[in-house]
């Protein structure tokens, strides 16, 4: 998973004509650090896609600008519009993240 460091990546990233997988995290998210724990075996899967992560407290006004309301966030983007969005609550276990990639990119 690459780490987006700036504005300028994140907006070349997602301009992407392939659907790009971004998670929207903070360090001081404990939630986001249990996804960290499974997070690889989701990777491993859905390896045929590019995975991207945002410290949301590096890039400011990211969370706000994609309704990022709660992290971990799962954000999927292509040709630069968002198309699918797995808010923190439904983060929480493997399936759940695994589940909601199969129902957006088949």
């Amino acid at each position: 998973m690459e780490y987006i460091q700036t504005m300028e990546k994140f907006n070349e990233v997602i301009q992407s004509e392939k659907p790009v997988i971004i998670k929207f995290f903070a360090d001081w998210c404990p939630d986001c650090k249990r996804m960290d724990m499974f997070i690889d075996g989701i990777l491993e899967e859905f390896n045929n896609y590019a995975w991207y992560e945002v410290n949301t407290d590096q890039l400011e006004g990211i969370a706000q600008t994609y309704e990022v309301m709660g992290i971990p966030s799962i954000l999927i983007f292509q040709n630069g519009e968002k198309l699918a969005h797995q808010h923190s609550a439904y983060t929480k276990t493997p399936e759940s993240v695994t589940e909601f990639l199969h129902q957006q990119l088949g």
